[in-house]
């Protein structure tokens, strides 16, 4: 299946500063094996070493989480979407009283 994938600002030099890369699978795991062949080191960014989705990385095909959907065994049809978000955290003080 060829699915269109948008990559966030921080893994763009990956990518060539392309903001969007088409990639082939059936499932999102084959999905980012078919990114890792194009863009080398795109999967340990969002793999770690057990092969699972990073905790800081958040994944969404057609704006649905992966992980409350079949995780990297989510299946993907033809131009389905799937979207890289790195997880945002950080605070800080409060600015009202």
């Amino acid at each position: 299946m060829r699915v269109i994938v948008r990559i966030p600002t921080p893994l763009r030099k990956l990518t060539a500063d392309q903001d969007s890369v088409p990639a082939d699978g059936a499932s999102l795991s084959e999905c980012i094996t078919s990114l890792e062949a194009s863009y080398p080191g795109l999967k340990e960014r969002l793999c770690d070493e057990s092969g699972e989705i990073r905790r800081f990385v958040n994944i969404y095909v057609n704006g649905e989480d992966v992980r409350f959907l079949q995780g990297l065994a989510t299946t993907l049809k033809d131009s389905d979407e799937v979207s890289i978000v790195p997880a945002v955290a950080g605070g800080g003080r409060k600015a009202w009283p």
